[in-house]
């Protein structure tokens, strides 16, 4: 099975700033680039941090309230300290969370979803920045039609990886659903089709129901030993 990656889905263009654009200029950059958050590099393209349009609201937050109330007093030190900054480099989160190009459209979203973060800046193998990816991107995996997704389990899953017979496992997808009905040769299988289905690109979830003509979970419940593991 091929699976799109990273590289296949980032943007490749990226708008960046440096640790001393200052912070109209990155409202610019935001403005005219329809972007909501961009890298701040160094001098050898290698990402520092990124700065967000939260990061940039946040100055509207301490700025003195018509009522008389304390501005931003809900900000600790830190927070305030980047809301006061005049800088990208004072304004931005740091350090900044990486993928690489060749990660898998899983990896990456587990990487945004630990950091809770929507973007990841893609370098290279010198940690220089060659692009980006937001969870916009990820999902394009989503867009897939139904006869692709389905054609690639018959051909690559049930075909050319579990080399069932044509027939046996009857394959239906609907809206990124998938449906496996028929007979697996063991019912071992099942669990094993069901994963390598899930990991198809643009599959939203499996359901099956898969008989087997041999149970070899029994057997190998009944003679542990039966495969060759035990002691001579």
């Amino acid at each position: 099975m091929q699976h799109r990656n990273v590289q296949d889905v980032m943007t490749h263009e990226v708008v960046t700033a440096r640790p001393d654009t200052p912070f109209k200029e990155v409202a610019g950059l935001f403005h005219r680039n329809d972007i909501t958050a961009l890298p701040v590099v160094d001098d050898q393209g290698r990402p520092l941090g990124m700065v967000s349009e939260a990061d940039l609201i946040r100055k509207e937050a301490v700025l003195p309230d018509p009522e008389g109330r304390t501005p931003g007093r809900w900000l600790d030190a830190h927070d305030r300290a980047r809301a006061e900054a005049e800088t990208a480099g004072g304004l931005m989160t740091s350090p900044a969370v990486t993928a690489r190009a060749t990660w898998t459209i899983a990896e990456a979203a587990r990487a945004m979803d630990k950091h809770k973060v929507k973007r990841l800046p893609v370098v290279d193998e010198v940690g220089r920045l060659v692009g980006i990816v937001s969870r916009r991107d990820l999902l394009q995996v989503f867009l897939r039609h139904d006869a692709a997704i389905r054609e690639e389990i018959n051909h690559d899953v049930l075909g050319q990886t579990l080399w069932l017979p044509p027939g046996d496992v009857e394959v239906a997808v609907q809206d990124g659903v998938v449906t496996l009905t028929g007979r697996v040769p063991r019912r071992s299988l099942i669990p094993i089709t069901e994963q390598l289905c899930r990991a198809v690109d643009g599959v939203v979830a499996v359901h099956q129901t898969l008989t087997w003509t041999e149970d070899d979970t029994q057997l190998q419940v009944e003679h542990p030993h039966a495969y060759g593991t035990g002691r001579s």
